[in-house]
């Protein structure tokens, strides 16, 4: 049987990307899908396993080049993207309600498939979980939001977030700068809190009505106190700081991935009736939502491009782990793929 070889992108126990391949069948089975990789996305996650012997990259954007006996919507041509989950059991409580990303058998980037990933020329994932990217997003825009835009606008949609709510977004970076945008343009009040005014006026130019820079403040003054705060900052929040800023009722999602306890004070959270919500990446009905949001409300990620290549991909994990991105760094496969 006859195979096809495409190039990838590993982590290596140096910390350094190594280029390899992964060999696969050539004759695509069920609803397998066969896409060339147009632009890569560079989350944190991926520098989690920078270290690991696997395939780096999972906010993959990429054209369809064939597709297996089992597919029913795309066609060669379509542009698609994909995110975090490669799979479910589809027979689960959690796969049936569209919880997907829930499933016990979930997979899920870092754990199965380690031979492919988005830093690579080619990819062969289910059509089930490939989305169709709008006219109105490039490729380039369209890869960020496959994990952090996914990752924001599930904690606002999949919670219910009001137009009438105020909403509080700490940090802005690679995930908060994305959040300010879908919040704004779903209606709410956004106040950001960031530690000091440096990124004021690119917040304000997102869309963000309040700015509190929060250093070496014992107390915080908000215009209105928040219905919802999400955390995108991987460092643990001030909780003294944010508490008395908070509705009664108020909802809090740590977004970011981090290693230690999650720890917040006991009696104003009862008090309060603050609920602290988990969640992780969109399950595909959302994600679809986010993607024809973001192309209706032109929702961009700012982004930074580098080189598909071994040094471009170490250059923009080193930027990313020393705080150095504005704000999303993106890759694109160079000429000699």
């Amino acid at each position: 049987m006859a195979n096809i070889t495409f190039i990838v992108f590993k982590g290596d126990k140096s910390g350094a990307p190594k280029k390899a391949t992964t060999t696969k069948p050539e004759q695509l089975s069920g609803d397998s899908v066969l896409v060339k990789v147009t632009a890569s996305g560079l989350c944190g996650t991926d520098l989690h396993y920078r270290t690991e012997d696997m395939v780096l990259g999972h906010e993959g954007v990429g054209v369809v080049e064939a597709t297996g006996p089992g597919c029913k919507i795309l066609k060669k041509g379509d542009r698609v993207g994909w995110g975090y989950e490669h799979d479910c059991c589809g027979h689960c409580q959690q796969c049936l309600s569209g919880a997907e990303t829930y499933c016990q058998q979930r997979a899920m980037y870092g754990y199965p498939d380690r031979d492919q990933g988005s830093f690579a020329s080619h990819a062969i994932w289910r059509e089930a979980f490939l989305f169709k990217i709008p006219d109105e997003l490039s490729d380039e825009d369209a890869a960020p939001l496959q994990c952090g835009g996914a990752t924001v606008f599930n904690a606002l949609h999949a919670y219910n977030a009001l137009q009438t709510e105020t909403v509080g977004i700490m940090g802005v970076g690679g995930l908060g700068h994305l959040a300010i945008q879908f919040a704004a343009k779903m209606g709410c009040r956004v106040v950001v809190l960031s530690g000091t005014e440096s990124k004021k006026d690119e917040a304000m130019r997102l869309g963000a009505h309040e700015f509190i820079a929060t250093k070496d403040k014992k107390e915080l003054k908000v215009s209105q106190k928040l219905n919802r705060l999400l955390v995108t900052t991987s460092a643990q929040p001030n909780w003294d700081q944010l508490i008395p800023i908070m509705a009664p009722g108020a909802s809090i999602h740590p977004l970011s991935v981090t290693s230690g306890n999650f720890e917040i004070p006991y009696m104003p959270l009862l008090s309060s009736a603050i609920t602290v919500q988990g969640s992780i990446v969109a399950p595909r009905y959302i994600h679809q939502r986010m993607l024809e949001f973001a192309a209706l409300q032109k929702i961009k990620p700012v982004v930074q491009t580098f080189p598909m290549t071994e040094d471009g991909i170490r250059d923009a994990m080193d930027k990313l782990d020393q705080g150095k991105v504005y704000f999303r760094a993106v890759l694109k496969p160079q000429a000699a793929f």
